[in-house]
């Protein structure tokens, strides 16, 4: 059993961060038809919302959006977000991956997703102090930042809320025991991640009505 510790700089920040621990039956038992269904329908419901999108309105006092221009760096979710409203199709690859893709379009939170069987020892949940390679999701060397949050359990970085997911943990085509983290901002209020732990579930039990969860706040 991994456990999860978090670094009391994060308390100081007044930092949240949650995760949904889930383990799939069978990834062959996975109801990927259902789930991508409430994809497409979530995609048509936000671009009828968004017809007249506009960056500035929506997203100017964003959490994530001000959080990541405090390191110069563009947030994810805005991208995926504008990349649906302008016609690019949801992925179809692997659908336990992409829990968080449709719980960020929808939301405009931060999550991901990583293979609980890969994690060595406890997780440490930090602020990280300097800046710190890894390999990254798509193999290439990237880095933290000070002032990032980072998860390392005993063999490195494994997440870095600025850099993605790392290589080693990220969830693959045979992962079945994974987690989806919700990264918190400074200040967001406790009930906002618990209200993001309530859909991730949802879309958890549209792939697998029996899959087994476990909701975590620290």
């Amino acid at each position: 059993m991994t456990v999860f510790i978090k670094d009391p700089l994060l308390q100081e920040r007044n930092i949240l961060f949650a995760w949904l621990e889930t383990t799939y039956r069978d990834l062959h038992c996975l109801d990927a038809g259902r789930f991508y269904r409430a994809a497409d329908e979530t995609i048509e419901q936000l671009r009828e919302q968004y017809n007249d999108y506009d960056r500035r309105t929506v997203f100017s006092q964003d959490p994530y959006f001000r959080f990541f221009r405090k390191f110069k760096k563009t947030c994810p979710v805005m991208l995926q977000f504008e990349s649906v409203l302008k016609g690019r199709p949801f992925p179809h690859r692997n659908p336990a991956a992409e829990v968080p893709f449709l719980f960020e379009i929808r939301t405009r939170m931060l999550s991901g997703t990583h293979d609980l069987d890969c994690v060595r020892g406890d997780l440490r949940i930090c602020s990280a102090q300097e800046r710190e390679t890894f390999t990254g999701l798509r193999g290439e060397e990237v880095h933290c930042y000070p002032g990032d949050i980072i998860g390392r359990d005993d063999e490195g970085i494994i997440l870095s809320m600025i850099s993605g997911a790392d290589a080693r943990t990220c969830c693959h085509d045979h992962s079945t025991h994974v987690f989806y983290p919700v990264f918190g901002t400074p200040d967001m209020p406790e009930e906002m991640l618990r209200d993001a732990l309530d859909l991730l579930e949802q879309y958890v039990h549209l792939l697998d009505q029996e899959a087994r969860t476990a909701k975590h706040i620290l």
